[in-house]
């Protein structure tokens, strides 16, 4: 008698092949048999009518320092996530010399738009090494599996001090220990390394983060210390005008690595056809055997704008800096009065950067917004649409947007991926061979950006529900977040529906799958907000066979471990 089994479901295995119906039978945290009546089981799941597929297994988010306090991993655990893989971008907590702890802080406020007193409160700083780190994750336990990756920032600050911010300031014996430290760090477990050499990513004092333009010779440096520990992933986070102009050194990473490369892949407004070219370089690189990939997400890189997140219209307007000072209660009690509506909505603001005055002013690329519709808006529900049908101003539809919903309306700014005004582009790149599926930022961008829900809305929206052109097959958006995002990372042991494979699983009401609207919560250590979106569908998520949801609530079981290194298929 099998531990466990799931009994008459919908089979999406994973591998992105038909859908079928089939029992599935699990023992201890492995599936046994899949197919016809598997035989009895000592506890009994009724799958009839729901979908059964593997775990997602995310392969970035930002969990680094979550995970020292949060055995739920919210986002991700609200929505099937059984793995997530974090040091994305270059930025993270390992190695850490003690005394530049609240460096990495701010480097990881800055750039992730983490609060930084939820940081310094939440973080439990057991380790200065990078081993130590993973020996430190080893004594926790989640919903989901985690593992992690060696981040440039953070080995720079360790290995240089205060020189890292000098981009071009490492010496030769700086190059062999950050090179060392890369190994050692593979080889006690890190799934790969990551840098980010994009001008967006900046510390909360606004300097770009250590190793943004650091020569070349680093980065083949740390690509032989990956080729010495024989695994690990070179994720980068790229400048997306400059990704044909690294294709030469990305090409050089990967052969000496001979592991997979990966820079995220999206569409700016200034560029909106440059993703074209990106694929090429891809094409062209794997024509040589070189595995470069791109990740790409499921959905604009969107802004989310409200009175109490990082971002919105009248940010930049001196009249509203004298609001912020208020509690909530009575900055919105003021901002319910004519006379303030009036004081804000005529005030000018100030000279921001060219990339603030874009999100809390273009007016033409924000659009109200209230939920899972709103993804993908039509040209006409923009602000500036709205305020020309109506004959008033554009800052005064959106002042009365924000002010909806008792003072929490949102507005929706796509920052990325909406240069063509739909998602055409992703429809087409979410079906390349060389594309990967990644890019929600879960457990980042707390202020602004709401996207670790992303594993859901790529089977709601693109399986189900979008309305403005052609949708992509269920199997295929499974396995796009199964079996590609696992095997990338080289876990061979989940991502599959398959005797053998671990017993990590999704049983989803595919036909009521949604998700709420994102909203602000103050529920981070200290107090401190980020914006949250619970899905509502999850019948029930498995991690290594063990319950950890049940109609869409936590059981308060948590079986997920590190994941330290490439993982094999079991052959027992």
């Amino acid at each position: 008698m099998h531990d466990l089994v799931i009994r008459d479901g919908m089979l999406v295995d994973g591998t992105g092949g038909p859908r079928r119906p089939a029992d599935v039978a699990i023992d201890g945290d492995t599936i046994t048999a899949v197919g016809g009546d598997v035989g009895a089981g000592r506890r009994e799941i009724d799958a009839d009518g729901l979908i059964v597929t593997p775990g997602w297994v995310d392969s970035h988010t930002h969990f680094d320092a979550q995970a020292t306090w949060d055995p739920e991993l919210t986002p991700s655990g609200w929505h099937g996530v059984t793995t997530v893989v974090m040091g994305n971008c270059g930025v993270g907590f390992a190695p850490a010399d003690p005394a530049r702890r609240d460096w990495l802080i701010a480097v990881m406020e800055g750039v992730e738009d983490i609060p930084g007193a939820a940081l310094t409160d939440g973080i439990q700083w057991d380790w200065e090494t990078f081993p130590e780190y993973l020996d430190a994750l080893d004594e926790h336990r989640w919903v989901a599996d985690i593992g992690t990756q060696m981040p440039h920032v953070a080995l720079r600050g360790y290995v240089m001090g205060d020189r890292a911010a000098d981009d071009r300031g490492a010496t030769a014996a700086d190059l062999a220990e950050m090179a060392r430290l890369t190994t050692e760090a593979l080889r006690a477990g890190a799934l790969g390394f990551s840098t980010s050499r994009t001008p967006l990513h900046k510390d909360n004092a606004g300097n770009l983060v250590p190793g943004t333009f650091a020569p070349t010779d680093e980065l083949f440096a740390i690509a032989e210390a990956i080729a010495d520990a024989g695994h690990g992933v070179f994720q980068c986070a790229l400048h997306h005008p400059d990704v044909p102009a690294s294709a030469d050194w990305l090409r050089q990473v990967a052969k000496i690595t001979g592991q997979p490369v990966i820079f995220n892949l999206n569409q700016p407004d200034e560029h909106p056809d440059l993703w074209r070219e990106e694929l090429d370089i891809l094409e062209a690189a794997q024509a040589e055997g070189l595995d470069l990939l791109a990740q790409v997400a499921g959905r604009p890189v969107g802004i989310l704008e409200c009175w109490d997140g990082t971002a919105n219209p009248f940010v930049p307007r001196p009249a509203a800096w004298e609001l912020a000072g208020l509690s909530r209660n009575d900055r919105l009690a003021a901002l319910n009065r004519p006379e303030t509506r009036q004081a804000l909505c005529d005030s000018e603001p100030i000279e921001l950067s060219r990339f603030e005055t874009f999100v809390t002013s273009g007016w033409h690329k924000m659009y109200p917004f209230s939920g899972e519709t709103d993804y993908e808006p039509e040209r006409s529900q923009s602000v500036e649409a709205i305020a020309e049908r109506t004959g008033r101003r554009p800052v005064e539809i959106a002042y009365d947007q924000l002010m909806a919903d008792d003072g929490n309306g949102l507005l929706y700014f796509p920052l990325f991926n909406y240069a063509n005004g739909d998602l055409d582009h992703l429809w087409e790149l979410h079906q390349h061979p060389y594309t990967r599926m990644g890019l929600a930022d879960a457990g980042a961008h707390c202020g602004a950006i709401c996207d670790g829900g992303m594993p859901t809305f790529m089977v709601s929206f693109w399986t189900r529900d979008r309305t403005r052109g052609e949708r992509l097959p269920l199997e295929h958006i499974v396995a796009r977040q199964t079996r590609q995002t696992a095997e990338l990372y080289g876990l061979l042991d989940r991502g599959v529906v398959a005797p053998g494979y671990r017993a990590d699983l999704n049983v989803i009401d595919y036909d009521n799958l949604t998700f709420d609207a994102p909203r602000m919560a103050w529920d981070l250590p200290t107090g401190a907000r980020r914006f949250v979106q619970k899905a509502k569908g999850y019948r029930y998520s498995l991690c290594a066979g063990t319950v950890t949801v049940q109609d869409d609530v936590f059981t308060g079981d948590h079986p997920g471990r590190l994941v330290r290194g490439p993982r094999p298929v079991s052959t027992g």
